[in-house]
């Protein structure tokens, strides 16, 4: 029975019912006719029963069959405005000269960026601030910006501005806006930080009950110290002043939190105050520390004892006390990893160099009562010797040019390999005679393949501990990523606030990045994600919409996928573009619609 019909070209839309003995259906249907007159159909939408619609809309069928007729309406526009942008015809003038000025080619590697931006809700951050702040500038924007910038087109803070502009949503603020922005974003920097980690969970789980430690220092293009800026330690050996960040990420290399102090301090006493920081502000009080033992200092690890903390740490094993020592430089007392077999590391054959092998015993101070462990490897240890082969080479050169240059700094120069001893004949002036020092090339063979961690789990399966441990070079990592693709350093701004305000921006777009990383799985290396983000543009058709102008790849649609919405059309109008912009939002309104059934009903509807 057909209840009412709506046209649209070679499209019927139109309202079918189905009875049977006790009911009567409700249907959209969709019939198609093509150019040689042949017809099909199919339901594209089931309405109800009668009596169910009847009770959900107070009324009888007349009222039913006229609530029906609209829905077919809707459908029908709905197919229109697909229809409208499935198909477009855009003239091109061939004797036409191209406008001055016109921007043609847009960058749109950021949405996908701006999808986790959202997710942490720091849009709601930063209005947050503006309610403790006077100022009119749109702070929103010009932090997400300074994001996405420092992960596509990291460079200073003007030219970060220039490259915003190229996106498909360029700025309406201006350059001086940048640098007042930075200031409060500066004084908010601990609420910013505490806020993106509670916010962090409304896209997925953290493993926070394991935290990586570990400190590093950026270089400034300058002379002269000032504030923070210290002379001190560079891991780059570089003779300009630096300052220091000391860094925390949960177990899966997320960063979770960041302080900044002066480039001279020593690295051990910046633990107290960032984790001080994370206990009262973050509320995160039950996790295992870990890092390495340049930061694993005996008041460090006491810390960590306290509450519902506990420490796994690596050890230097020429620092541990002479007895203690001895036995982690002997062969004997080690048992296979795998299944806890004795072995004897003097009888290992080329099959076992792929296996790890473990010895522990208590190893008790003045504080702590603490389980030391020792590994094996055997392919650690050819390492070592590989590399220790290609020292000594360097160094036997150095004694046959009778020339040395010591860099004192860097603890695997060649030179540290040479000794020197005066020679003189009686009544003659003493020359300097160097050697190769086989004595400390065979100190060192001692150490190959051995490897340190101490912890109070006293109780803990030895392989568990070692995971843990081994999980370190994810924050490695991320000071990698940083530094050298974010280039966070050289840092050329000099007033505090300006420059606390640019790691914060450089901490954010980590976060941004590794979670964006997370949700791909960890599919993909960090290069090709930043190439892939960097290469997603658009051009503009004669302001009718865009044609993306980058290669359609499998890690494309896995971010189209994992964002929700696409770009990845022929030509997509201006109404899909904003429409990705809104999709850029869902992870944020997904979780408002759990709470609400009611809002996420209706969403569904829509």
């Amino acid at each position: 029975m057909i209840c009412g019909i709506i046209v649209t070209e070679v499209i019927i839309v139109r309202i079918t019912t189905s009875k049977s003995k006790n009911s009567e259906s409700f249907y959209i249907t969709q019939s198609y006719t093509n150019a040689n007159g042949k017809s099909t159909s199919k339901t594209i939408r089931k309405l109800g029963t009668l009596a169910e619609l009847s009770a959900q809309l107070h009324t009888d069928r007349d009222g039913v069959v006229e609530w029906a007729n609209e829905q077919a309406r809707l459908e029908t526009l709905k197919y229109k405005s697909e229809k409208e942008d499935a198909t477009v015809m855009i003239p091109f003038h061939s004797n036409r000269l191209m406008d001055y000025n016109k921007q043609k080619l847009f960058s749109g590697g950021y949405l996908f960026l701006q999808s986790i931006y959202y997710g942490l809700k720091l849009d709601s951050v930063c209005r947050k601030i503006k309610s403790r702040h006077k100022f009119e500038y749109d702070l929103n924007a010009i932090l997400s910006d300074l994001i996405y910038t420092r992960v596509l087109e990291p460079s200073s803070k003007s030219s970060s501005f220039r490259a915003a502009k190229q996106f498909l949503e360029p700025p309406t603020y201006e350059l001086h806006d940048v640098y007042r922005a930075l200031s409060v974003l500066a004084s908010e920097m601990d609420f910013i930080q505490s806020e993106v980690y509670k916010n962090s969970f409304f896209l997925g789980d953290r493993m926070d009950r394991i935290l990586y430690y570990d400190c590093t220092n950026y270089y400034f293009e300058i002379e002269q110290e000032d504030g923070d800026k210290k002379y001190g330690k560079s891991k780059e050996h570089r003779p300009n002043p630096i300052i220091q960040m000391g860094l925390f990420t949960d177990g899966d290399g997320i960063p979770l939190a960041f302080s900044l102090f002066p480039g001279n301090q020593n690295e051990q006493k910046s633990l107290k105050p960032l984790e001080t920081k994370i206990l009262q502000q973050f509320g995160c009080d039950k996790f295992i520390y870990c890092s390495d033992a340049g930061l694993a200092s005996e008041d460090n690890r006491v810390l960590n004892h306290m509450g519902q903390r506990a420490f796994i740490v690596t050890q230097s094993i020429k620092k541990l006390p002479a007895e203690d020592r001895a036995w982690a430089l002997k062969k004997t007392g080690f048992k296979r990893l795998s299944d806890d077999k004795p072995v004897d590391l003097t009888k290992l054959t080329d099959d076992d160099k792929n296996q790890l092998y473990y010895k522990d015993e208590p190893l008790t101070t003045k504080k702590l009562d603490q389980k030391l462990i020792i590994t094996y490897s055997p392919k650690y240890a050819a390492y070592q010797k590989a590399i220790r082969a290609e020292q000594i080479c360097r160094a036997e050169k150095m004694v046959a040019n009778g020339s040395l240059k010591k860099q004192r700094k860097n603890p695997n120069d060649p030179a540290r390999f040479v000794n020197k001893v005066a020679v003189t004949n009686e009544g003659e002036k003493a020359k300097i005679h160097y050697y190769l020092d086989t004595d400390k090339i065979a100190e060192e063979e001692m150490y190959d393949g051995l490897y340190a961690v101490c912890t109070d789990l006293l109780d803990d399966d030895v392989a568990d501990i070692l995971k843990v441990s081994e999980g370190r070079w994810q924050i490695e990592d991320c000071f990698r990523t940083m530094k050298t693709d974010f280039e966070a350093r050289p840092v050329y701004l000099n007033r505090e606030d300006r420059i606390k305000a640019h790691f914060l921006t450089c901490f954010l777009a980590l976060l941004h990045f590794r979670l964006l990383n997370r949700s791909l799985k960890g599919t993909y290396t960090t290069e090709q994600l930043l190439h892939t983000l960097k290469d997603i543009k658009f051009t503009d058709i004669e302001e009718q919409g865009f044609m993306p102008v980058y290669e359609r790849q499998e890690i494309t649609d896995d971010l189209h996928e994992t964002c929700g919405f696409r770009t990845d059309y022929q030509f997509i109008t201006k109404r899909k573009i904003k429409r990705s912009f809104f999709l850029c939002l869902l992870p944020r309104l997904v979780n408002v619609f759990e709470k609400n059934p009611v809002m996420k009903r209706e969403c569904e509807k829509t």
